[in-house]
């Protein structure tokens, strides 16, 4: 027994003076801390499936639909829930097998071809969530002006204005956006832990204020809303009242085919976006907490969409929330959305500046999950040696990924000044998303060959069926956004962006793999490995 014992403490010597570029990983463990609460996962999963925005944001879809006429957003919602629940199934699973730092990118690449699975994982989430960051840095931008000019500062229409409309200041909006996000980054990189708590808290506030517009229109009724067109008309003279609005829209209540087309819109902000808790596995303190924050986050975000929407429905009349939400005019220059109508059919000042407080405070949260995920997703494809080693480097001082959070600043704040002053509105950026649904379609996949691999009984004829759904169900979505380009942003940005990504994943792979080979390292061995915590 003492023979073995001395020849295992001399091969744990041997291993501990090991070079690091000699390692299949670049170290034994992360570097990162387990201080990831459940409470914090739900709030990353909630933050990620972008409520706020997506209130604010569906006017700007309506509009550019070619017909509102049958398209019902509670039953649009519903529906797009119900076709994420495989999804949920999937994600509520392989999040309890495989909990590490990157979350599905260490499923997709254990599971599919390396260099595939890497390259989709860059393009399809790593590359695609910088896209997403300046959209929301914009939608903050947006949403500022839009509360400032709602409180009668009309200084800041410039703010609230989309870059193609005449009156906005794009110059101004890249400048707010990238100080916005620069300061979260900052505090990403200087207070890690404080920056999970602030998601969390931020995210409490957004679910308060929209519990608090909700009521604020329940309780102010019809009567309130055509007393807000009243006053739009009267005061601020827009060329539109209660009754001319409802009367330009003509349709049914519902038309399947006609909802069915503004799934996109919920594919583009809300459900599908259910990875952001599994992306920070390694530091969760219960990783057992997954198989129920997925749900419950998920659950949150259906009733809080659909509320709002039933509400609106409830109070303004179907015709006129349609109506209203396509009117070019009172979208773009009253910002007219679930927000400001809330805030329109209130005279408490006070009520309307909470909830104008609270749509800003959603859209920082949304920022500070964004920056925490795209970190933990560069983060775990450097450790695997795919990406360069260094950007998985980790403050010894603050116990951040550092590097990381820099490399998204600098490349976010570039998308920002492109979109602001080159393509002139957000809704460009909306195309990039389409990498999404084509990552996750493969995520359906992973789960179909994860389950025949390594599953059995019950659990394995789950995964199976729920990935055949899932891998269906993202792709009629991808179909849905090539078909209509000029909706969903199908811009030469958008579709150059997502083709370079993608090379550029697989380029890095194989450079990489080449350059490590010749130090006598094989990389490919990473990906049939589960990484360290």
């Amino acid at each position: 027994m003492g023979y073995f014992w001395k020849i295992d403490i001399y091969c744990n010597q041997l291993e501990a003076v090991v070079p690091e570029n000699k390692k299949v990983f670049v170290r034994d463990a992360t570097g990162l801390t387990k201080s990831v609460s459940i409470f914090d996962a739900i709030s990353l999963n909630v933050s990620d499936m972008s409520v706020g925005a997506a209130l604010a944001s569906i006017g700007i879809t309506m509009v550019a639909l070619p017909s509102v006429s049958g398209v019902n957003l509670v039953y649009a919602s519903l529906l797009a829930f119900v076709f994420v629940i495989p999804q949920i199934v999937i994600y509520s699973i392989m999040s309890t097998r495989i909990s590490k730092t990157g979350g599905d990118y260490i499923w997709i690449t254990r599971s599919l071809n390396a260099p595939f699975g890497a390259a989709l994982s860059f393009a399809g989430f790593t590359a695609n969530d910088l896209a997403y960051l300046a959209l929301i840095s914009l939608l903050s931008v947006f949403a500022i002006g839009s509360v400032g000019v709602f409180l009668g500062n009309t200084n800041m229409l410039g703010l609230a204005l989309p870059g193609n409309i005449k009156g906005s200041t794009p110059g101004l909006q890249f400048v707010v956006a990238a100080i916005v996000f620069g300061a979260i980054v900052a505090i990403n990189i200087l207070r890690p832990k404080v920056a999970f708590r602030l998601v969390s808290a931020l995210m409490v506030i957004g679910v308060i204020t929209t519990v608090v517009a909700i009521f604020t229109l329940l309780s102010a009724g019809r009567s309130g809303v055509v007393g807000y067109m009243d006053y739009l008309n009267s005061t601020l003279g827009a060329p539109a009242t209660y009754d001319s609005v409802a009367s330009s829209y003509s349709g049914t209540t519902f038309d399947f085919s006609a909802t069915l087309s503004i799934i996109p819109f919920f594919a583009i902000f809300v459900y599908p976006f259910m990875n952001a808790a599994p992306a920070v596995g390694s530091e969760l303190r219960n990783k057992n907490s997954l198989r129920w924050a997925i749900p419950i986050s998920v659950l949150i975000v259906m009733l809080l969409v659909t509320a709002a929407f039933a509400t609106m429905y409830y109070v303004g009349g179907f015709a006129f929330i349609n109506g209203a939400l396509s009117n070019p005019t009172l979208v773009y220059s009253y910002s007219f959305n679930f927000w400001t109508l809330a805030m329109g059919v209130t005279s408490n000042v006070a009520l309307q500046l909470l909830i104008g407080i609270g749509w800003i405070l959603w859209m920082i949260a949304i920022l500070g999950f964004g920056i925490i995920f795209f970190a933990r997703y560069l983060f775990a494809q450097a450790f695997d040696r795919f990406l360069p080693s260094s950007f998985a480097y980790v403050s010894p001082k603050y116990s951040s990924p550092v590097v990381a959070h820099l490399i998204d600043l600098v490349i976010t704040v570039g998308l920002i000044a492109a979109t602001s002053f080159f393509y002139g509105t957000f809704s460009a950026l909306f195309g990039i998303i389409v990498a999404s649904m084509i990552y996750f379609a493969f995520i359906g996949i992973t789960a179909i060959i994860y389950g025949l691999k390594k599953e059995k009984g019950s659990t394995k004829g789950t995964l199976i069926v729920a990935g055949i759904l899932s891998a269906g169900v993202f792709s009629y979505i991808t179909y849905q956004f090539l078909a209509a380009p000029t909706i969903w942003g199908g811009t030469n940005l958008a579709y150059g962006y997502i083709i370079a990504t993608f090379i550029f994943g697989l380029v890095a792979y194989y450079v990489s793999k080449a350059y490590y080979s010749s130090k006598g390292v094989n990389i490919t061995l990473a990906f049939k490995e589960i990484p360290p915590d």
